[in-house]
């Protein structure tokens, strides 16, 4: 399926589209999306202009003429309609002026109306963010925003209130395709003349207009990452640019002589920044936003001089830079955010001078989990102990020290007054906590996943402030009664923990949204977890549990519970007055037959039935994934009509036409232990997924040419499958993963799935190699390739932005790629890197079983 709101690349014949008829091929239809209902259109408009589903009487006709204007575009509506809520009738009505000048088809027309009502300030935020910022972080902008004399906290607030920006729960800033398109169209149309626009964000533009020496005053934005190959820029150059603010590197390096140059740059972005950097007299005085990334910085490197010569640097972000030693940050008073990313430097002077940065709100130190392979080391901080200095950071905010060796908090912790988010994620050596930990009032995260702590202490019930606890792989046995006393806790995760009951403390949680015990050793639940009415999901998949008390019936917010590879043979009556759940899993438990209190869950959307088929069933209405585990798929219940996905369990017989003739509609099939020897797909012209999964007697595939609309292909742990026939004929294809097939001996030629995004490829026995690729790929994971000693040339594959090469024991030499592209190498002893086991590689955790009782896998 493709989405566009430009059809000049289809093959429609030129005369036909003159007089206005639409024809094709007979490779494609068009569909032409229609408008909102009036009714639709306007319950929208009024969410955003009045927060209600319908307007104020003396606001009807008003809404309706505009909405009428907008053409009843969902995106236009939104963003007029919050644009206008609060505002003046005579706004509304010079607005509905605009919009009668405005054509009905033209959409971005419509959206600049309420560009054009936003102050210089918000313009500017704006702009930035759909030229630069889409998916970074906010807090990072933010300051480089607000050395511009913003004020990006309310500029960005009234933005997000408008619907031109959306900020989403991990901070980061987002905004619509539409809204993207229209801030850099407008940049577009300031002038005619590329150099005399203010922001260029295509690396192609930006170097054309840097090495022809075209740059004017009014370029304050550059962007040269993702070029073909990398650039080394001169002063010269750069010295047409007097009023760059932002600038984004990747490679290459600057030369000659830079005194007084750059002397506005608040943001610098390099990515792979040169070892020797090789300009002269650069002096970055404004410099507010430092991020590099992916670097090897030597020892006494001659680029900290001048890119921390601004004192009032309020960012300076490392990720995955080698670096032999720490810089000297001491005298960086007003420093922000410290982050030290995945490869961290070895010395740990930080501990000695940090307690100077008084104005610190972040601190981030994490160890790379994923290490390079020949290419070097990755040295961390080794701290034993986190130092007293860094505890006496009072403004600190949030803290991550993730993937460390130290042994234990310093109790001084306590005195971080202002700490609301503390990470030790994967800090192995950390075996206790401090009672000073309940001093932390403000606590609103704490996050102990993959420690060696023990327990909690009682002091842990002080911090009436925290919403998040993730205790899971810890060494934890029981919860402390005190527990109780967290009265603001949304989520608690005790996955794979040694906790085999909760205490009755736990329906103190009355806030409780989120709790997590999956591959915990949990063998009952109190009965007072029915007094957890806010509790919207429940996790108990690869627990011990027997039975579920009757009072679970009491979690009348509940939306998701997951039963799997539980003891449980049978549900309580009570279940069905879990009037709001959506989700149920059972797959793996001890529960055969279906209770007919489910068909009484009127908002069930998702749900395994493990029957015979001759059960006196009644499917709940909203259902739209059913996930069958019988042998006899024709014993069913005619199936629901809404399906969306189906899967069938350990099949024994062919499913014949009267079932085929329901999944005419199916967008997503998956196959898993059948007993055939051949599977032939037809009449499934409407599906979208498909997944065959452990089907140890198949041996064909056929008719997969017939899944036109097919997007995703997965065949997994096939062992005897020999022939996937027509795969290379599957145009739609965008994501093909095949794995421990071992009797396919080649695999066919993808050259011509021009949509094909993603493939992997494990446990795969063929001698013949990666067959040919096509130039769309963007992803390449290959896991276990035995014999294989070389991969093919990828340099040409200018899409590839990610190979994941793992286990395979014969590879001795490393292809060419793309500049562009990130590698992952693990477990290729003859690439240099031989570590046995990684506890995040699946391979790893199968190969060594031992290692695998001791570690259970990550589901975090």
């Amino acid at each position: 399926m493709i989405t566009t709101r430009d059809i000049n690349f289809l093959p429609i014949e030129e005369e036909n589209r003159e007089n206005g008829v639409q024809t094709h091929f007979e490779e494609f239809k068009i569909y032409q999306k229609r408008e909102l209902s009036h009714r639709h259109a306007l319950q929208l408009f009024s969410k955003h202009a009045f927060r209600m589903d319908s307007p104020p009487h003396d606001y009807y006709h008003i809404s309706r003429d505009i909405i009428c204007k907008t053409g009843r575009l969902p995106l236009a509506l939104e963003v007029i309609g919050s644009s206008l809520c609060g505002k003046s009738k005579p706004l509304w009505n010079a607005t509905l002026k605009k919009l009668d000048f405005v054509p009905i088809q033209n959409v971005h027309h419509k959206l600049k109306i309420s560009f054009d009502m936003l102050e210089d300030a918000q313009k500017e935020i704006f702009l930035d963010t759909a030229c630069y910022f889409i998916g970074e972080e906010n807090i990072h902008p933010h300051y480089m925003w607000k050395a511009s004399v913003i004020s990006p906290k309310v500029e960005i607030f009234v933005l997000s209130r408008m619907s031109l920006i959306k900020v989403d729960g991990n901070d980061r800033l987002s905004m619509h395709n539409l809204l993207k398109d229209l801030g850099r169209e407008i940049i577009r149309q300031e002038d005619k003349v590329l150099e005399k626009r203010s922001r260029l964000w295509s690396p192609k533009d930006s170097l054309d207009v840097l090495q022809n020496r075209k740059g004017t005053e009014n370029i304050i934005a550059l962007k040269l990452t993702g070029l073909p190959k990398e650039h080394n820029f001169t002063s010269e150059e750069f010295s047409w640019l007097p009023n760059l603010k932002l600038l984004e590197l990747e490679g290459g390096n600057l030369r000659g002589d830079f005194n007084n140059l750059l002397s506005s740059l608040k943001w610098l972005s390099w990515c792979r920044c040169p070892s020797d950097l090789q300009a002269v007299n650069l002096c970055l005085g404004n410099l507010v936003v430092l991020k590099l990334s992916d670097s090897k910085i030597p020892e006494n490197w001659n680029g900290w001089g001048p890119f921390l010569a601004n004192r009032d640097l309020k960012v300076l972000h490392l990720m995955r830079c080698y670096l032999l030693t720490s810089p000297d940050i001491s005298s960086f008073l007003n420093l922000r955010i410290l982050v030290f990313a995945e490869h961290c430097p070895e010395s740990p002077q930080i501990g000695s001078s940090i307690d100077k940065l008084k104005r610190l709100k972040r601190l981030e130190i994490t160890a790379a989990i994923v290490q390079p392979s020949k290419f070097s080391q990755s040295p961390h901080f080794d701290l034993c102990i986190v130092p007293s200095a860094i505890c006496r950071l009072k403004n600190l905010s949030i803290l991550k020290l993730e993937g460390q060796c130290m042994r234990e908090l310093h109790p001084s912790i306590g005195d971080m007054a202002s700490l609301m988010c503390s990470s030790l994620v994967h800090c192995y050596r950390l075996r206790k906590l401090p009672d000073s930990i309940g001093k932390l009032r403000l606590l609103l995260e704490l996050n102990l996943f993959n420690t060696r702590i023990r327990e909690l202490p009682d002091s842990i019930a002080d911090l009436k402030m925290l919403e998040k606890m993730k205790l899971g792989r810890t060494r934890i046995r029981e919860l402390p009664n005190s527990i109780g006393g967290l009265e603001s806790l949304l989520d608690l995760d005790l996955q794979c923990t040694e906790i085999t009951t909760l205490p009755a403390s736990i329906g103190y949680l009355k806030r409780l949204r989120r709790l997590t015990m999956i591959f915990s050793k949990m063998r009952e639940l109190p009965t007072s977890i029915g007094d957890l009415k806010m509790l919207e999901h429940m996790n108990l998949h690869s627990t011990l549990i027997m039975e579920l008390p009757n009072s679970i019936g009491g979690l009348e917010s509940l939306l998701h519970l997951d039963l799997q590879q539980t003891m449980i043979k049978e549900l309580p009556a009570s279940i069905g007055y879990l009037k709001r759940i959506k989700r149920l899993y059972t797959y793996g438990s001890k529960i055969r037959e279906p209770q007919k209190a489910i068909g009484m869950l009127e908002n069930l959307e998702t749900l395994e039935y493990h029957g015979s088929g001759n059960v006196d069933m009644t499917w709940p209405p909203r259902l739209t994934a059913l996930h069958i585990f019988c042998d006899d798929p024709l014993s069913l219940p005619r199936l629901p009509s809404g399906l969306r996905l189906l899967e069938f369990n350990g099949v024994k017989y062919p499913i014949e036409q009267p079932l085929l003739s329901q999944l005419r509609c199916l967008p997503e099939l998956i196959l898993c232990r059948w007993e055939l020897r051949e599977i032939e797909f037809k009449q499934l012209e409407n599906l979208h997924r498909l997944v065959v999964r452990g089907c140890k007697s198949l041996v064909r595939l056929s008719g997969l040419s017939s899944l036109a609309k097919l997007e995703s292909l997965s065949i997994m742990r096939c062992s005897q499958l020999i022939e996937i026939q027509d795969l290379e004929e599957m145009e739609s294809l965008e994501k093909l993963s095949i794995g421990e097939c071992s009797s396919i001996e080649r695999l066919p030629d993808l050259s011509k799935l021009l949509k094909l995004r993603s493939l992997f490829v494990r446990d795969c026995k063929s001698h013949q190699g990666l067959p040919n690729l096509p130039n769309s790929l963007e992803k390449l994971t290959i896991v276990n390739w035995s014999y294989m000693k070389r991969l093919p040339d990828l340099s040409k594959l200018h899409k590839l932005r990610r190979l994941s090469i793992s286990h395979c024991k014969s590879l001795q030499d490393l292809p060419n790629l793309p500049n562009t592209c990130g590698l992952n190498v693990h477990a290729c002893p003859k690439l240099g890197e031989s570590r046995a086991f990684r506890e995040f590689c699946s391979r790893c955790r199968e190969s060594n079983p031992r290692l695998c009782s001791r570690s259970p896998p990550m589901y975090g």
